[in-house]
């Protein structure tokens, strides 16, 4: 029995959306398998490439060896640094440019990075704290001032914080924000000899003090993120849209802000202020999973370790036995990125 064309048609458009789903969900498997095999180079490469054979065997078989030793105390907690750094700025910079519909928004560009990372070498420099759980504090204080700092530099005049506005006046404070951490780390460098691959954004830490002061505002701030997506949607209609619909835009803007604050500030800590992660990784999860913040949020956890483990593989290869710092390699490939973007699209809302 054959259907008319206005049944084919309607049968057609009710599985538009389910094949659309399933694409997207297929595309999410397909990148969890490309971040398990970048983890494993992760862990192979460096000074010396170590057989994944042993690097398994290591990690699973109780193997005790200088491998073994390399692996546990230096290439794991530098992977897991990775996944944890990579999610936290990406992530950052998707709530932004949700919450702004800036697809700018960055917490590098918009300056939030730098103010993390002035806090903390003031901190160092002027208080002579250096514990790491100290820092942290100093770093959200240090995002939630340099937020609170664009934001007003961009209210000036008629239009308000608009987009290009925002973009503008975070480059500014951050330019100004980064020339004062300089001029500290400069003005003493015995105090931050240790602090020169951090200011530039580094992966290579030994041990995993770092990972375990940072990690849980790291997951409380992806908690939160995810509990905002659907909001976000939202908000992407306008605000007044928004309101008539019954969202709760101040308690969803104050979580985006806490969520921000704790993933850029965590991850800052840890790293080092990595920039164009927030840009590019977000741009890339929009590209393939529309504009619905769920799937945005769920490509960005996964694209972002990926990217940034990727750029730290580039920087371990291309000067063996030395390295270029990641912060390097992603800023190569991040500003063509944001050039691209400013030539390819109007600077406008989401």
């Amino acid at each position: 029995m054959s259907c008319s064309p206005l049944e084919h048609d309607a049968f057609a458009a009710d599985q538009a959306p389910t094949a659309r789903q399933n694409g997207k969900r297929l595309g999410l498997i397909a990148a969890a398998i490309v971040l398990v095999f970048v983890i494993c180079l992760s862990l192979a490469i460096g000074a010396r490439t170590i057989p994944v054979i042993d690097v398994a065997s290591s990690l699973f078989g109780g193997n005790v060896s200088i491998d073994s030793e390399t692996i546990w105390s230096l290439r794991l907690p530098r992977t897991l640094l990775g996944l944890m750094a990579g999610i936290a700025f990406a992530l950052s910079g998707a709530l932004m440019q949700a919450l702004t519909r800036n697809p700018l928004a960055d917490p590098g560009i918009l300056g939030i990075n730098a103010g993390a990372a002035f806090a903390m070498v003031a901190a160092i420099g002027l208080f002579g704290i250096s514990h790491p759980l100290s820092l942290i504090w100093f770093a959200f204080a240090g995002t939630g001032l340099a937020a609170i700092g664009v934001y007003a530099a961009a209210m000036g005049g008629r239009a308000g914080a608009t987009p290009l506005r925002l973009t503008l006046a975070g480059v500014a404070i951050g330019s100004v924000l980064r020339g004062l951490t300089s001029t500290l780390i400069f003005l003493d460098p015995n105090t931050f000899d240790h602090m020169l691959n951090w200011e530039v954004g580094s992966l290579a830490i030994t041990g995993y003090d770092n990972l375990v002061y940072t990690a849980p505002f790291v997951v409380i701030g992806v908690l939160l993120a995810l509990i905002c997506a659907p909001v976000l949607n939202v908000v992407a209609l306008g605000d007044d849209q928004a309101r008539s619909l019954g969202a709760g835009l101040r308690s969803a803007r104050i979580m985006v802000v806490l969520a921000v604050m704790l993933l850029t500030g965590a991850a800052t800590a840890a790293a080092g202020p990595l920039g164009f992660l927030g840009l590019m990784v977000p741009y890339v999860a929009r590209w393939i999973g529309g504009s619905d913040q769920r799937w945005i949020f769920a490509y960005t956890l996964i694209l972002a370790p990926i990217v940034l483990l990727t750029a730290d593989i580039v920087g371990r290869l291309s000067m063996r036995p030395a390295e270029i710092q990641v912060g390097i390699v992603t800023a190569f490939i991040g500003a063509p990125v944001l050039i691209w973007l400013v030539r390819a699209r109007k600077v406008t809302a989401l």
